[in-house]
């Protein structure tokens, strides 16, 4: 099934880093030292159960106080795939972290503490999975064995989230009902809830198909580095070395480079373990082409006859990270999109969305730390983009401060013009 990435969501003390750590222990994906530590870390808390929940949170101040504060990265297998988890924090100040850690999953757990229902930063984050275009999402109702194992107040929190979920785009929805610190339906079948007829966690993340979830129409290649020899029997080579984002190349297509126009053919396409005939996302290739022609890094090669946008004016959702600078109309910052480096001017700030109701404020003057709006863009040099909803790799940038060299800004393209 290959790899799956996900991302945790969800209000303070949901119990997302112990669910987490759950889903370690029961695949056996720990070390004996490793368990040995967080059982010592517990007692030394008072607890008298071993605190699952430490296997992520590896900060200090994220232990003291009990939350998750960065974004914690798990690797795990199964026989049937392989994960890689993205832990993120429920605080609205870290809202920077919730979107920077999803921004590359496939799936969103969102967990919803089955006492208490959805609360302001479950709807928030719902409503980030939306914006970031994530396909799947698994409602997880967590704490279920501190009200009983009541079916009527699993349904209860399931109705309300279906609700709130319909203004929203979420394309796969899931609801499981689970208790992450006794381990019920999260890697097997709990005999508490024989109401429950769905699959355990683990289940539906193995079984789960995301391969359709890519572009496979929109065949994209940004050009990273330019493989070219300068002495040696290789000296005639030149190769075009970068990730496929989108389509499929094979070789003998016709393909167009951009920004100079010219066409030419696929001539081989060679991945780490050798010669391919064909190549698709999120594979790493190196392509040559027939003829001799001047492509450098930043361009994009596609086909004559499915280009992507071009333009130097972006309509963008920003989502605005800097403790020390604010985002504002008149701005000047340098621009990363794809493969490609540019300068960029805010041309202005429509809008921005409050996190709490999800309301537009209009004209505001300007975005602060972890706030999300909707700004025009204009570049020096045209982009080649896709909007977001049609290809995440392409129709996403970050925003760099020239002065400190800062990651300030991530952003999506949601179209074109002023």
């Amino acid at each position: 099934m290959g790899l799956l990435r996900f991302a945790t969501a969800g209000s303070v003390d949901d119990g997302k880093s112990t669910l987490i750590g759950r889903l370690l222990y029961d695949t056996k994906s720990i070390f004996q030292d490793q368990l040995d530590s967080i059982e010592a870390t517990s007692i030394q808390m008072g607890n008298d159960y071993t605190n699952l929940a430490l296997l992520t949170d590896g900060l200090r101040a994220e232990r003291e106080q009990g939350i998750t504060i960065d974004v914690a990265y798990r690797y795990f297998a199964t026989p049937k795939r392989k994960f890689i988890i993205a832990d993120t924090p429920g605080h609205v100040q870290y809202t920077r972290n919730m979107v920077t850690g999803s921004s590359r999953a496939d799936l969103v757990l969102i967990l919803i503490d089955g006492r208490h229902g959805m609360t302001e930063q479950t709807r928030r984050h719902a409503f980030l999975t939306s914006l970031l275009r994530i396909p799947h999402v698994v409602v997880c109702v967590n704490k279920m064995d501190l009200i009983d194992y009541d079916e009527q107040a699993f349904e209860a929190v399931k109705k309300e989230f279906q609700n709130f979920a319909m203004k929203l785009e979420i394309p796969d929805l899931t609801f499981i009902p689970m208790s992450a610190l006794h381990g019920d339906n999260v890697v097997s079948r709990s005999p508490n809830m024989e109401w429950y007829q769905g699959s355990s966690l683990l289940h539906h993340l193995e079984q789960l198909h995301t391969a359709s979830d890519r572009n496979h129409i929109d065949a994209r290649f940004p050009v990273q580095y330019v493989i070219r020899p300068q002495s040696g029997e290789y000296h005639d080579y030149r190769g075009y070395a970068g990730t496929v984002v989108g389509g499929v190349f094979k070789v003998g297509d016709e393909v167009l480079i951009l920004p100079s126009g010219l066409t030419s053919t696929v001539a081989s396409l060679e991945s780490f373990d050798g010669p391919v005939s064909e190549a698709f996302g999120p594979m790493a290739i190196t392509m040559r082409l027939t003829g001799d022609i001047d492509i450098s890094r930043g361009d994009m090669i596609c086909r004559p006859n499915n280009r992507p946008q071009s333009s130097r004016y972006v309509q963008s959702m920003i989502c605005w990270m800097s403790e020390k600078l604010e985002f504002e109309p008149g701005m000047k910052l340098a621009i990363k999109h794809s493969t490609k480096s540019s300068r960029v001017i805010v041309a202005d700030l429509q809008y921005r969305i409050n996190l709490e109701t999800l309301h537009r404020e209009m004209n505001p003057d300007s975005l602060a730390l972890n706030e999300i709006g909707r700004a025009s863009l204009q570049t020096t040099e045209p982009l080649f983009f896709d909007e977001y909803r049609r290809n995440r790799n392409t129709g996403s940038f970050i925003l760099i401060d020239e002065a400190t060299n800062a990651t300030v800004a991530a952003g999506i393209i949601v179209g074109s013009g002023v």
